[in-house]
């Protein structure tokens, strides 16, 4: 059985804040203004989602994983396919007619935690098969994402005045190209 030492666990860390800093990202540029509340629920969830999945997938352990591995890319491109879809539909509408879309509450943030910590349930699976300190991977995992999603969260906002009105229509499209990376990179594996 392989160790996994803190340094790896980081670098796991990082890269599945990779997704929470981008669709954050996104979310950010779009709104018109957000509070500090706003910044640490965002973040708080997908913090939450990321350290969750990891324990969920490493106690499920070997039971599931075909089936998961079989559509965890599909699940993710749909909703990141389906929130993405919806900024750029919006980010066509009149500006009268026009509200920012919250990435902060309710069903949509729920779907976002959910969409960027699917590749951390995998994460957990294989956390299974390996020797790992599974308190110490998860509380790394879940405060990367939460300070990933507030430094995405402030980059956001000084995007927002720079791009004015594409703001919307970028972000959709950043959603879009992650759940298009996702599908991609898992039929070409």
């Amino acid at each position: 059985m392989t160790d996994l030492d803190i340094i790896s666990i980081i670098f796991i860390a990082l890269g599945l804040s990779a997704d929470c800093f981008a669709v954050a990202l996104s979310g950010s540029v779009s709104m018109k203004s957000f509070t500090r509340f706003q910044v640490f629920r965002t973040a708080f969830t997908f913090g939450l989602f990321q350290s969750l999945m990891p324990v969920l997938g490493w106690l499920l352990g070997q039971t599931v994983v075909d089936f998961i591995a079989d559509y965890d890319h599909w699940i993710a491109f749909i909703l990141l396919g389906f929130v993405g879809g919806k900024m750029i539909r919006e980010s066509f509408q009149k500006k009268e007619e026009k509200q920012s879309l919250d990435i902060t509450r309710g069903f949509l943030l729920f779907t976002l935690g959910v969409a960027t910590s699917i590749d951390a349930l995998a994460v957990g699976l294989t956390f299974a098969f390996i020797k790992v300190n599974i308190t110490l991977a998860v509380v790394t995992i879940g405060i990367t994402a939460f300070l990933a999603t507030v430094v995405s969260f402030l980059i956001g906002k000084k995007l927002n005045k720079l791009a004015g009105r594409w703001a919307e229509l970028i972000g959709g499209l950043i959603l879009l190209a992650i759940g298009i990376r996702i599908v991609v990179t898992h039929l070409l594996s």
